[in-house]
């Protein structure tokens, strides 16, 4: 299910653009990260920037905003040319960012953070009253009634991305830039959000919209700039494109051999899987997780299904270690065992892939090679001493083996793209050695390419024995992968599907209804089912 796209106008007339970045050009240490790129934008149009990581998008973005100064090629604004030399001279100019990671300050109320820095006063003081009133009639125009007196961290990453975009309104922006702005929203968040940018573009702003999911682009956008290899391959309304072609524009190549979801292969994978490597019974820890029970063998892939909130990665904490389990029992490998800590489970051969990369993945300053090392290290060292032709025999092999690409493995793992950040770090698991992985939203925030990819991956370490336990809430990506789905809602587990049991449609109705048996919304879809199935599997082997 996507938003809908049945508010998307048609491409806004021709006239002068207010962005055009024309030839643009910038190196790194020698290494071309764009050459000779475009990008124009129009005043009332949502505009969607897209490639795979890598390709330059957020370099793009950033020559734009200041962060980076071109090497060459011209950037013209509002009609003028224009060469910011910092972030805040294309803030003055009107030009705002809303990242991925929101820049608010968390603590401050939601009307302080609309307008921090430019607080109206009175009397040379801060007219705070004014201040709240002027919050209120913003979000109120953006059809959103709050208490702008409240901290914004006490509201929704929804709540708080609408705040941001009432900032940058409230600064006069004639273009606002989202980059990932909905990853991780669920559907609900993501079309109330959509509602607000498509008021920005009825108000005559330009919205450039960054973002790896392809149905989302189709909801919102008007026109696409597609990116590779730090060079504009293609420029298009989004009606002249379909999702195919979009795909393998991006990508230079199909996916055709990359991505397989097939019935009789998931059940033969669950007919040849290995001993039982994880059970999970009534596990409980309130208010997240009630009641989840599952199990994991060795040589299968069990995907755990859910909405954003249902208790999917506390669930994955647990069997980790990283939060005190107060009900239920975990067994690994046959034993019934207590793990107190993260320390205890990476010992017992558990490895947990984390949905958020930044904050609880990379250490940022560090190299890739001591990234990718650092769960095995104790294993490479001796007398305090690292072992370095042993590090770099591990490093070398995942890197080559993962598809890793950088300059060099002593590179900082933040100048890499996501992709390849998230390979890193599930390299650096592998390089545990472990029994059974955890990957808590393995996809989030990384192209479709690098998607394809990792899933690529998971199926390998599948087949060559290795239990894995997949959450994500991307239902096209879970089904590529997974042999068995279990499904949890409000902390607890509420059915298991398998072979030809388990489709998108099944899952969405497992998680609405769970097993209150055959629902009418079964009814409804089962004679759509198998055309609709084969559409997104046919979107995914070329797309996801």
């Amino acid at each position: 299910m996507t938003p809908s796209a049945t508010q998307t106008p048609d491409s806004p007339p021709n006239v002068s653009p207010l962005l055009e970045m024309q030839d643009i050009g910038i190196s790194f240490g020698g290494v071309a990260a764009l050459r000779g790129a475009n990008l124009s934008v129009a005043a009332g149009e949502v505009h969607a920037l897209i490639g795979q990581n890598g390709a330059g998008k957020s370099t793009m973005i950033k020559i734009l905003t200041g962060a980076y100064r071109r090497g060459s090629g011209s950037v013209r604004f509002e009609g003028r040319e224009v060469d910011f030399r910092t972030p805040k001279l294309a803030r003055e100019a009107g030009i705002s960012t809303i990242y991925q990671e929101i820049n608010l300050v968390p603590f401050r109320s939601v009307a302080e953070n609309i307008f921090l820095g430019r607080e109206p006063r009175r009397f040379g003081l801060i007219d705070w009253r004014a201040v709240q009133q002027r919050a209120a009639v913003l979000l109120e125009s953006f059809g959103l009634q709050i208490d702008v007196k409240k901290p914004v961290a006490s509201y929704s990453t929804a709540i708080q991305q609408m705040v941001a975009l009432a900032r940058a309104v409230s600064a006069d922006a004639r273009m606002v830039i989202m980059d990932e702005s909905t990853s991780s929203l669920d559907e609900r968040e993501v079309e109330l959000l959509f509602t607000v940018v498509r008021k920005l573009r009825d108000d005559g702003r330009a919205v450039i919209f960054v973002s790896h999911r392809l149905d989302e682009l189709y909801a919102l956008c008007d026109r696409v700039t597609v990116m590779r290899d730090g060079q504009t391959v293609a420029q298009s309304t989004m009606a002249a494109m379909d999702k195919l072609q979009l795909v393998t524009t991006m990508l230079g190549r199909t996916l055709a051999a990359v991505v397989q979801d097939d019935t009789s292969a998931r059940e033969a994978n669950l007919a040849r899987r290995g001993k039982q490597a994880l059970a999970a019974i009534n596990l409980s820890a309130p208010p997240k997780v009630s009641d989840v029970s599952l199990q994991v063998h060795a040589g299968e892939a069990v995907g755990l299904a859910g909405l954003l909130g249902s208790g999917r990665t506390e669930t994955m904490r647990l069997m980790f270690g990283a939060d005190p389990l107060e009900q239920g029992s975990l067994s690994l490998n046959g034993e019934t065992v207590t793990l107190k800590s993260p320390q205890d489970a990476i010992a017992r051969g558990l490895a947990y892939l984390t949905e958020d990369r930044k904050a609880e993945g990379i250490v940022p300053e560090l190299s890739v090679r001591d990234n990718l090392t650092l769960v095995c290290l104790r294993t490479l060292t001796r007398n305090g001493i690292v072992d370095v032709k042993k590090q770099q025999a591990i490093v070398d092999r995942f890197i080559a083996s993962l598809g890793i690409k950088l300059r060099s493995a002593d590179q900082p793992i933040r100048e890499l793209s996501g992709g390849n950040q998230q390979k890193v770090l599930l390299a650096r698991w592998l390089a545990a050695e472990p029994s059974l992985l955890l990957l808590d939203e393995p996809t989030r925030g990384i192209d479709v390419g690098a998607k394809a990819d990792v899933a690529k991956i998971v199926r390998e370490l599948r087949d060559a024995g290795l239990g894995v336990l997949l959450s994500a809430s991307e239902l096209e990506e879970l089904t590529a992968v997974a042999d068995r789905a279990v499904v949890i809602r409000d902390g607890r587990t509420v059915a298991e599907l398998n072979g030809a049991d388990m489709s998108e449609t099944a899952i969405m109705d497992a998680i609405a209804y769970g097993n209150e048996g055959h629902s009418q919304l079964a009814d409804a879809a089962q004679a759509a089912n198998a055309a609709h199935i084969e559409d997104a599997l046919e979107g995914d082997r070329h797309g996801a």
